[in-house]
């Protein structure tokens, strides 16, 4: 493991022990404020979210995330042994189960785990979205970065603006506001 991935991995270690233990804390918005109360549109100056990317499924198949445009993506940076990530994994389920049929895709990207270990860990959360493979994948990370710590999500729109960003455990009531605001 080289000295910068030990880095990224103990900062985002950190992170997440801090978020897990701080309740309420703010999770900051791209432009680094705290975020700001649903109102179900986006910032004018909103980012273009780059779904330029294809990338390898925990099963092995290709998945382009050019292919949920038009839907309301919640794309998820985490990881099997980080326990933020895992506490919000049931609440996605929940909200692809309870909003997929009017645009709703939750996307989970594992940021540092192989193949070979997602199905079983997807298995036992029962997740029901796609379980993107995004180790070696800095491309990917770094287009939506900086991330200083996982879990890391964002809210994209149907129109492909990035209209949040949260780190750390949010819980899926804030989240279902801000997909409720978008849908």
């Amino acid at each position: 493991m080289s000295r910068l991935v030990r880095w990224v991995v103990a900062a985002a270690a950190v992170t997440a022990l801090v978020y897990a233990m701080v309740p309420g804390l703010p999770a900051p918005s791209l432009d680094g404020t705290a975020a700001a109360a649903s109102s179900g549109a986006c910032d004018a100056n909103a980012k273009k979210a780059n779904l330029d990317f294809t990338v390898t499924d925990m099963n092995g198949k290709s998945v382009s995330l050019s292919s949920f445009k038009g839907k309301v993506i919640v794309l998820d940076f985490w990881a099997t042994w980080c326990p933020p990530c895992k506490a919000e994994i049931p609440g996605f389920v929940e909200l692809q189960e309870a909003y997929g049929s009017q645009g709703l895709q939750v996307v989970g990207v594992s940021v540092d785990d192989t193949a070979d270990k997602l199905p079983p860990f997807a298995s036992e959360f029962k997740m029901n979205y796609p379980v993107l493979v995004g180790l070696g994948r800095d491309d990917l990370q770094d287009a939506y970065g900086p991330m200083w710590g996982i879990p890391t999500t964002f809210l994209i729109n149907r129109d492909g603006k990035i209209c949040r960003k949260h780190s750390g455990m949010v819980g899926k009531e804030r989240y279902e506001e801000d997909i409720k605001g978008l849908l």
